[in-house]
């Protein structure tokens, strides 16, 4: 799962505009709080029949997609 579906997925969750979504944005800077989070990578691990280990190195997309890929290539 590429960063631009994972952005598009959390834009269209959070209503925000995907442009505004880097890989380097910070969760806090997007106004996306833990919640927000687990909801969004709970929908991403029924797509993909996987588990995703969340903790609190993971505050901005570029860490988000790494632990997806992780998930992933596991």
């Amino acid at each position: 799962m590429t960063f631009e579906t994972i952005a598009a997925k959390l834009a269209d969750y959070k209503g925000i505009d995907v442009t505004t979504i880097t890989p380097d944005s910070t969760f806090e800077e997007l106004a996306v709080d833990s919640l927000d989070i687990a909801d969004l990578v709970m929908q991403i691990e029924d797509e993909l029949g996987v588990s995703i280990e969340l903790d609190h190195d993971v505050t901005d997309m570029k860490a988000l997609v790494a632990r997806i890929e992780e998930a992933k290539n596991a």
